[in-house]
């Protein structure tokens, strides 16, 4: 808009005028990447190469591979992997079986923990960029002290979460995406936190001629460590809750004595 302040007839500096849409053309993109990523996985049927009979049909071929081209295997593992995880396609526990068969157990552990923790957290970044701020205009006030929990206790939530396979690791992503969590707390938890199931799938990889089921790897006694160590997690934080409510509860009878 043009404005005239006594003689003078002011125009608006050009760096003072926002592009229009291009916040929401940016959100547009990613969105269609999105779609475009996951619409070809499916219309392709790429999931049927993702399967633990593939992974056992193609053994052979994929070591020769790994041991002709080292490098260039790792390089492309981890690239895939996190592909996987940043779009919410299913098949991760393939690749981690994958990354077992063709680099061992600790670097295929290593490897697995690279790729799956960058491609989660492109899918935090990308649920944060696109809903988080509809989500805040729409249920923030009833969202409060949920946000105020996570923004607090993020770490241990996260750790328990990553530990116990209760809700589908992209899910995880995309909700964490949308709490005030920050972005070093969700890295380093998430790191962290798959480590132990990581390392347990990646072994069973390393083993793969003696499995016929993926139920065998996840067995009760496995899932049951899982849970032990996702509830240690815990710990510090249900420790700092009751050590506030003893704190609140002695400054409570202070003031009652100090009254009396």
């Amino acid at each position: 808009m043009i404005r005239i302040e006594g003689d003078v007839l002011m125009q608006p500096s050009v760096e003072t005028i926002p592009a229009a849409g291009s916040f929401n053309k940016g959100k547009l993109i990613i969105a269609l990447l999105f779609a475009a990523t996951i619409g070809g996985f499916f219309y392709f049927d790429l999931g049927r190469y993702l399967s633990l009979e593939s992974l056992k049909a193609n053994r052979d071929g994929l070591l020769v591979f790994t041991d002709q081209h080292y490098g260039a295997s790792v390089a492309i593992f981890i690239l895939s992997y996190c592909l996987l995880v940043s779009a919410s396609l299913p098949g991760a526990v393939f690749f981690t079986l994958a990354g077992g068969l063709l680099f061992g157990s600790l670097w295929g552990t290593l490897y697995v923990n690279l790729g799956a923790t960058s491609g989660a957290t492109l899918a935090f970044l990308a649920s944060r960029y696109l809903l988080r701020d509809w989500v805040e205009a729409k249920f923030g006030r009833w969202l409060g002290p949920f946000q105020e929990g996570f923004a607090k206790n993020g770490f241990s939530y996260l750790m328990t979460i990553r530990l116990i396979p209760v809700a589908p690791f992209f899910i995880v992503n995309a909700l964490f995406g949308l709490t005030k969590v920050s972005l070093r707390t969700y890295v380093t938890a998430t790191a962290i936190g798959i480590i132990p199931g990581s390392f347990v799938y990646a072994y069973a990889g390393r083993q793969l001629g003696t499995i016929n089921s993926l139920k065998e790897i996840a067995s009760p006694n496995v899932l049951l460590a899982f849970t032990l160590l996702g509830v240690l997690a815990l710990v510090p934080t249900l420790y700092q809750k009751f050590a506030a409510r003893q704190r609140m509860a002695a400054a409570r009878d202070v003031s009652a004595k100090g009254g009396a």
